[in-house]
């Protein structure tokens, strides 16, 4: 396992895809965040329509309403494009023929991969709070207060429920043999939690609890909360199952 855990952890600092969208994720949010805020501080009324209940607020309560509202559906984007890289890749590539040569078995091979892609998400949420942060001084904002800290984490806890929700595109890369399956499966969850925020079904479905989380933090409980790292913990199962069970078949 510790073999597993060096190797994929040098595959994910060396690639260009996680830097690329380390880079995307948190600059391109908070820019996009920025653009936003200063848009509805200029009276722009289609930016206002668009934000709702967040246009209303000021300073940093806006500001980590609008990164939190943004980050759920773009990091999930994010999340899925580099899990589906990290694990479809080796089909991709034609490496995996060569992974059934290893001494380390394929489950502890897939079980490192999902391990480095939780530990990048973390990392990736918590320099998206710090940029958030960063990004309210210059904004003129001053030091947060005890009252903005809990946003600045809850932020932070967006990012990475969000990250637990790209699993699915690691297992369904793993059966479809390639990055693009993943891919596909990702877009179909942004889009299905989409619709079911809009449609006001609730928090009960874990596609949609962080960006409802963001958007409303009152009607979120603790206990809708927890239905993601388990739905997460039930296709990381899967994901690893399979790998144990993966055979050359074509």
């Amino acid at each position: 396992m510790t073999a597993a855990l060096v190797a994929e952890t040098r595959k994910a600092t060396a690639s260009v895809v996680v830097r690329s969208a380390t880079a995307l994720l948190v600059v391109g949010i908070v820019a996009l965040s920025a653009a936003m805020s200063l848009a509805v501080d200029s009276g722009n009324e289609q930016v206002q329509a668009k934000l709702g209940p967040i246009a209303d607020k000021k300073g940093w309560t806006r500001l980590i309403g609008l990164v939190s509202m943004i980050s759920a559906p773009a990091g999930l984007l994010g999340f899925g494009v580099v899990l589906s890289w990290i694990i479809g890749r080796e089909f991709a590539d034609g490496t995996v023929s060569g992974l059934f040569a290893l001494p380390v078995p394929r489950r502890a091979i897939a079980t490192a991969k999902l391990a480095v892609f939780w530990a990048w998400t973390v990392m990736v949420a918590a320099a998206l709070a710090a940029a958030c942060t960063l990004l309210g001084f210059v904004l003129g904002y001053g030091a947060p207060d005890s009252a903005v800290i809990p946003g600045l984490l809850r932020l932070w806890a967006v990012g990475v429920l969000t990250g637990l929700l790209a699993i699915p595109a690691g297992w369904v890369a793993t059966v479809g043999r390639g990055l693009l399956p993943g891919v596909a499966t990702t877009i179909v969850l942004i889009t299905f939690g989409q619709i079911l925020v809009v449609a006001g079904t609730g928090p009960w479905f874990p596609v949609a609890t962080p960006t409802l989380w963001a958007v409303s933090p009152r009607d979120v409980t603790w206990v809708h909360l927890a239905l993601v790292p388990l739905a997460s913990l039930l296709f990381a199962g899967l994901t690893t199952r399979t790998w144990h069970r993966l055979q050359l078949d074509r």
